[in-house]
C-alpha cells in the first residue's frame, strides 16, 4: 500500500507541488531505492566512527551545551536527539536509556547514514538537500521500515554558509500528536539556530562581529570584521541580505562599500572615517597620492588622518 502511494505521487503532478513528493520521486528515481525494502546500510565501524566525530570537532564541541539542553528537555519524553554531519552520518545521539533499543532498531545510531540517498525521504535527508528545516511525519518516510517515526531536523550552517550538518530530534511514540511535534519543532530550529551561531563566532572569535538587521526572514544576519574594518566573513543571512557573492567576499571589502547606509552597530565617527580612509587605499592598491585625491584631501593631510587614527599602510610605489 505504502509503495502504491509513492508510485502514485511521483507519476502525477505532486513531485512538482510536494517537498516530500519530490524527495520521494529522487529516492525511487535517482536513487534506485525500493520502499519496501528492510535493508540498512551497515553503520560504519568504531574506527571511522571515530575519524568521522574528529573531523567534526569543532561542530560536537560547539553543539555540545545546546543539544544538551534540548535533551534535557526532550528525552524524557521519549524523543531521541541525533546531530549529523554535513554527508547524513549521525555522530552524536542523546536517548534515555530505556529507549536505546527502540531507536537502535530504527537505525537511528551514531555511524548510520540517514542522507536522502541511504534512507530515502526523512527529516536529516530533506534538510542536506533543500538546505531548510523539515518535518517527516510517519508514513511520509521513504521507506516503510521508517514508518514509525516522527522526524523534526533542522540545518546548521558552517561559517562559509555551507552545510555543516543537521540537528534532529526523532520519536517512536505513537501518542504524539502533529500539534505537539509542530511545537517541538520551534525549538529544533531555534536550537539549530543557536548553533550556527556559536560556529560562526566560534570561527572568528578574534574579529570583531556585528549583527545586522535583516527584513527578509533569513534569520540573524553576522559579519565578520578586522581591525581595518574589511569584511572577513558572513553568513547566510548577511550574504542574502547584502548580495555578497563568495568571489566579493574573498576580496575583503570595506564594510562600507557593501553597507554604506546602515547603523555600523555604534562605530564613532573616527571610526567611519577609519574605514573610509582604508576603503580609498584598497581601491588605489595602496597608492596614498591617490587615495588622497580620491578623498579630495591633500597627501600631507591625509598622513596625519592616518597617523591620529593608528593606520599604517606601506605604498608598494614608495610614495
Amino acid at each position: 500500500m505504502h509503495a502504491e502511494l509513492i508510485r502514485s505521487a511521483v507519476s502525477s503532478s505532486a513531485a512538482g507541488r510536494s517537498t516530500v513528493a519530490a524527495s520521494w520521486q529522487r529516492s525511487l528515481m535517482l536513487y534506485a531505492l525500493d520502499p519496501q525494502s528492510p535493508q540498512r546500510r551497515p553503520r560504519l565501524e568504531p574506527s571511522r566512527i571515530s575519524e568521522r566525530r574528529e573531523r567534526s570537532e569543532a561542530l560536537l564541541r560547539v553543539a555540545d551545551p545546546a543539544v544538551s539542553r534540548l535533551a534535557s528537555l526532550a528525552i524524557e519524553a521519549g524523543s531521541g536527539i541525533f546531530l549529523s554531519d554535513e554527508t547524513g552520518m549521525i555522530i552524536d545521539r542523546r536517548t534515555r536509556q530505556a529507549d536505546d533499543a527502540v531507536f537502535d532498531l530504527s537505525g537511528l545510531a551514531v555511524g548510520a547514514d540517514w542522507s536522502e540517498e541511504a534512507e530515502g525521504t526523512n527529516a536529516i535527508g530533506i534538510c542536506l538537500f533543500d538546505g531548510r528545516a523539515s518535518m517527516i511525519w510517519r508514513d511520509q518516510h521513504f521507506f516503510a521500515r521508517n514508518m514509525p517515526l516522527i522526524c523534526i531536523g533542522a540545518p546548521i550552517e558552517a561559517p562559509d554558509a555551507t552545510m555543516a550538518g543537521v540537528l534532529n530530534l526523532s520519536s517512536c511514540r505513537s501518542d504524539m500528536t502533529e500539534i505537539q511535534a509542530r511545537l517541538t519543532a520551534f525549538a529544533v530550529q531555534e536550537t539549530a539556530l543557536q548553533i550556527s551561531t556559536a560556529l560562526f563566532r566560534a570561527e572568528f572569535e578574534r574579529h570583531k562581529i556585528i549583527t545586522l538587521a535583516s527584513d527578509q526572514g533569513n534569520g540573524t544576519a553576522l559579519v565578520a570584521l578586522d581591525r581595518n574594518e574589511l569584511v572577513v566573513g558572513a553568513n547566510r543571512a548577511a550574504r542574502r541580505s547584502l548580495a555578497l557573492s563568495a568571489s566579493k567576499l574573498e576580496r575583503c571589502p570595506p564594510l562600507s562599500d557593501i553597507l554604506p547606509e546602515a547603523d555600523r552597530s555604534g562605530a564613532n565617527l573616527a571610526a567611519a572615517l577609519r574605514s573610509e580612509i582604508i576603503r580609498a587605499l584598497k581601491r588605489a592598491d595602496g597608492n596614498i597620492a591617490q587615495a588622497a585625491r580620491d578623498l579630495g584631501i591633500g597627501r600631507a593631510t591625509l598622513y596625519r588622518k592616518m597617523t591620529a587614527l593608528g593606520l599604517e599602510w606601506r605604498n608598494p610605489d614608495g610614495c
